[in-house]
């Protein structure tokens, strides 16, 4: 009885496969693993030689040159968002080679997607604290009221996720200060020299607003 039953299921699992194969249904799956691992794999091609192009434009002292190389990059982390979209790395490296090329509303956006509740999942808490202190940096370059009190959002969490950059701090103290915060601006850059006693913005801004400094060593 038990074999009956056994050798029934059997032929049915059996004719299920053929009537699947027949459909081509296996191997149009396995054709689009296979295309899924190429993409990925050209899309992480393409965003290693954008960041490579990023890094010489960084260095290079020559702004046009650096422009033109920025430019190149954000066309390689395009090529990269098309392959994969999701990926929140290759939204920051266009954001970045924008910004380089002085173009801050297009890098907003490019962050904005990058900090999407679906791209930013491939992100570590380290690195979403970083892209959020980058957009803020951008945000505090429009020296709009607007942009500053999103820009306070930005630090305030990057701050949380990423405690150890003394620049989100002491960009999060004038913040503040344009919004005469006295308090707070001076509870920031505290915590800027905290992280690094060395931090001299910090250290003369809080000389300015008259309070009294961590020791620095």
């Amino acid at each position: 009885m038990i074999i009956d039953i056994v050798m029934q299921v059997a032929l049915i699992l059996i004719t299920l496969f053929m009537f699947l194969w027949m459909q081509k249904i296996p191997q149009n799956l396995f054709t689009k693993f296979r295309y899924r691992n190429r993409s990925s794999y050209s899309a992480k091609r393409h965003f290693i030689i954008g960041a490579q192009l990023l890094a010489k434009s960084r260095s290079t002292k020559d702004r046009s040159s650096a422009v033109k190389l920025a430019k190149t990059a954000a066309e390689e982390a395009d090529k990269s968002i098309a392959l994969d979209p999701k990926d929140a790395a290759s939204h920051i490296l266009k954001a970045l080679a924008l910004d380089v090329q002085g173009f801050g509303t297009s890098a907003l956006e490019a962050l904005d997607v990058a900090l999407s509740p679906l791209t930013s999942k491939s992100l570590s808490s380290e690195e979403r604290g970083d892209a959020l202190l980058k957009r803020a940096e951008i945000k505090i370059k429009g020296s709009k009221r607007g942009l500053v009190d999103s820009a306070i959002d930005d630090l305030q969490q990057s701050v949380k996720l990423k405690g150890d950059k003394a620049t989100a701090f002491r960009l999060l103290g004038e913040c503040y200060e344009k919004k005469e915060m006295k308090e707070e601006a001076v509870e920031a850059y505290e915590g800027a020299l905290k992280v690094d006693p060395k931090c001299t913005p910090a250290q003369d801004a809080l000389n300015r607003l008259g309070s009294s400094s961590i020791s620095t060593q």
